[in-house]
């Protein structure tokens, strides 16, 4: 006699047990990973709606209108230049913000590239900043000898010169990582904080590439390696093809996570070494190669920083950039993809320079307490941007009995 025929009339069978492969595809992993490639858009939104909520409780706790002084940043980024309603003076001016703020976002999207594309093979790049460094240390030392070159291959030897610095630095660490083991996080740290002193005493006073005088400062590079102005006064730093050159890194960024052998290689080594070893790749290799492709975008942004606005090179800059760090942050809310580093890089861009002496209304916001609201978002983004698992976590968790939560 089969079971059905043994079953009272009017109950419904019993459902069959799943398969092992059914319940796996219900842990927290392979919802994340579906959560991934459905596009994770909702996670940074929320995050940033979370961090500019607390920023705003930060505000009135100042004694301020929240809505009012993210108005002003608003205001002072320029976006509001995309507005058709704005016209006369004010659209000059926010014209002229958003150069500014462009100009910002232009490293940024290079230094998260450097974050994200590291990243993707499993690596956290905290050197960025070094990276920039060096390419701009490389950008202003060539930029401003043969001066006889012709401008358009000086410009050229300029920037592939800073690129392939940059990404010899960053091969510095992926190449300890494949050979000894070292964590990629205290090898780039301690590479960063190499950068920084190297700098401070090439450009320092008696420095040998010092320029001339009492001032810890370089040489200006060549007036014909600047870049084209394309938008605005090249006297106000109006916005250069950098700009383009930025995105363009975007479209090869993209292109070859997705599109190559190497990009395939590059993700397989990020998901699973241990897989992509028995799989045939050298996960040695691709280490070294994800890094030093990581620090071709950050030494490319340092070259493009020097030969688009900053011209030379000051000891006190070297000390006050972040650029490289704040790609930190780019890269994580963009979710190390190129459509999101590009977004993010813009709203970084933005909180920048809406938030600077020059572009915000000191009558509505300070602007000194504007740039410690800006460093608290960027914190606030950092910290929520890893929300997701947690909250995949604790979902799971509903489905569990007591006893079997670790």
């Amino acid at each position: 006699m089969t079971s059905s025929a043994a079953e009272p009339s009017g109950v419904p069978p019993v459902p069959p047990v799943p398969p092992p492969e059914a319940e796996a595809s219900g842990t927290v992993a392979s919802r994340f990973a579906l959560y991934q490639r459905a596009g994770g858009i909702a996670t940074p939104l929320m995050t940033v709606l979370v961090a500019f909520l607390a920023g705003g409780i930060v505000v009135a706790a100042t004694g301020h209108n929240p809505l009012s002084t993210y108005r002003a940043i608003f205001n002072g980024t320029g976006l509001n230049w995309l507005f058709p309603w704005v016209a006369g003076d004010d659209r000059s001016l926010a014209a002229t913000n958003l150069q500014q703020t462009l100009i910002i976002t232009t490293p940024l999207i290079l230094t998260g590239l450097a974050v994200a594309f590291a990243f993707r093979c499993g690596l956290f790049n905290i050197g960025g900043q070094g990276q920039y460094l060096v390419g701009s240390y490389f950008a202003v030392w060539i930029g401003s000898i043969w001066i006889g070159m012709n401008g358009p291959l000086h410009i050229l030897l300029v920037i592939v010169v800073a690129a392939l610095a940059g990404g010899a630095y960053a091969g510095i660490a992926g190449f300890l990582k494949a050979t000894v083991g070292a964590h990629e996080v205290i090898s780039t740290i301690m590479l960063n904080w190499i950068a920084y002193w190297v700098g401070s005493y090439l450009f320092g006073l008696g420095g040998p590439l010092q320029r001339s005088g009492d001032s810890p400062i370089s040489n200006d590079i060549a007036d014909k390696v600047h870049l084209h102005v394309f938008w605005g006064d090249p006297v106000l730093q109006g916005l250069h093809i950098g700009f383009f050159i930025a995105i363009a890194a975007l479209v090869a960024f993209w292109i070859i996570l997705n599109r190559t052998t190497l990009g395939y290689e590059v993700r397989a080594v990020g998901y699973n070494p241990e897989a992509a070893r028995y799989g045939g790749i050298s996960v040695a290799r691709k280490y070294f190669t994800a890094m030093a492709i990581a620090g071709l975008f950050a030494g490319l942004a340092g070259a493009l920083d020097v030969l688009g606005w900053e011209f030379r090179i000051n000891v006190n800059d070297i000390q006050a950039s972040a650029i490289g760090f704040t790609g930190i942050a780019v890269a994580l809310l963009g979710r190390n993809t190129a459509v999101g580093v590009f977004f993010s890089a813009l709203l970084f861009g933005s909180l920048i320079t809406g938030t600077s002496t020059r572009h915000l209304d000191p009558t509505v916001f300070d602007p000194s307490l504007a740039s410690n609201l800006t460093l608290l978002i960027q914190g606030l983004v950092v910290l929520f941007v890893g929300a997701d698992v947690l909250i995949l976590y604790i979902w799971q968790l509903r489905n569990r009995p007591p006893w079997s939560r670790k």
